[in-house]
């Protein structure tokens, strides 16, 4: 009796461990094909990044930097190639549908808009619930087999007619560049009646390599697409107001009730920018006109050395001058006396002649 019960039990062990196994099986099986899918998608990106090079990223150790935030109204002139065309055609979409595409397949990372406005790609911040998004802002969608899909007429591209985006102007001491950057935009969906809804932040590096392959139109006398969206970024074709600039206080122009003020201080902003670049190439053309003592002596005494200079090149001159006009007056005395020497020499035959008679 106790050899078949020990032999049940040892059946039960059995049997337990073979109905386990398939579900561990399973559950690996599962695991390695997220992590096949999670390699995949970074595959993809880094094969758009290699197929459409963009430019460089900004250096982390460049040593001038203004970040500014601005905001692109798509339904002025300037931004109107991200806007065009309202509807997706067979050969043409606007930004708005390009980088949506992207976000719903998960081919570029979409970051939470906080509010506070600033931009976070820190993994917290990731948007992994692609469905509360399109809920959030009643965007229609259906969902098979685990797929959710939009279709061209249910995506709001005609309502997102406004931008945020981060600029960073910086001077790249290595290239001796400056240069104007767009580092990060958010799309902005604009409903009549309802306030601005900021959708998600894109980390601009991200979505560049498959900005060079959408082809937009930049005129309306010439309607040929002959530039791409990285392109128009990369150029500073757009025209932004600003609304917030990287502050130590957290100051947002935007809050201020006076617009006379905001505009002011928006203007002061583009100027320092301007006067910034301007006196990058002035300092470096600057050294090059001056030489070596003027660069090492103090203003005042480079002043009178450039004085006592020029004095001396004036009195060079006024010898040179005179000196010309002492030749010039030497050489005519002479061409006198041999003239009358001359006539001198021709005078004493006709004396001699008249003593003769």
């Amino acid at each position: 009796m106790k050899r078949i019960a020990l032999l049940l039990i040892l059946l039960l062990t059995f049997n337990v461990a073979a109905q386990s196994q398939p579900t561990k099986r399973r559950t690996t099986t599962s695991t390695a094909a997220a992590k096949r899918g999670t390699a995949q998608q970074k595959e993809t990106a880094d094969r758009a990044s290699l197929m459409f090079p963009t430019s460089a990223e900004m250096p982390e150790d460049v040593v001038w930097r203004r970040d500014i935030y601005r905001q692109l109204d798509l339904l002025a002139d300037k931004n109107a190639p991200l806007y065009y065309p309202v509807e997706p055609t067979d050969q043409q979409v606007n930004l708005f549908t390009y980088i949506f595409r992207l976000f719903l397949a998960k081919r570029v990372p979409a970051y939470k808009y906080n509010l506070d406005g600033n931009e976070s790609f820190a993994e917290k911040n990731l948007v992994t619930d692609v469905k509360e998004v399109l809920e959030r802002n009643y965007i229609y969608y259906e969902e098979k087999d685990g797929k959710i899909t939009v279709a061209d007429n249910d995506i709001p591209s005609a309502n997102v007619t406004r931008y945020y985006i981060k600029e960073s102007s910086y001077f790249d001491q290595r290239t001796g560049t400056y240069r104007a950057k767009v580092t990060a935009l958010c799309p902005i969906l604009i409903e009549e009646g309802e306030p601005a809804k900021p959708l998600f932040w894109m980390k601009y590096d991200d979505v560049a390599p498959y900005l060079s392959r959408l082809p937009i139109m930049t005129s309306n006398l010439n309607n040929i697409t002959n530039m791409t969206a990285d392109d128009y970024f990369t150029m500073n074709r757009y025209e932004g107001k600003i609304y917030k600039t990287a502050n130590m206080q957290g100051r947002i122009l935007v809050n201020e009730t006076d617009t006379a003020k905001v505009e002011a201080e928006q203007k002061r902003i583009e100027q320092q920018l301007e006067d910034f670049e301007k006196n990058i190439w002035h300092h470096q053309e600057k050294p090059d006109t001056l030489d070596s003592v003027a660069v090492a002596e103090p203003k005042g005494k480079a002043v009178k050395r450039q004085r006592a200079t020029a004095d001396s090149a004036s009195k060079e001159k006024q010898v040179q001058r005179g000196s010309t006009s002492s030749r010039r007056s030497n050489s005519g005395s002479s061409a006198k006396t041999k003239k009358e020497k001359s006539s001198r020499s021709s005078a004493p035959a006709a004396s001699v002649r008249r003593q003769r008679r």
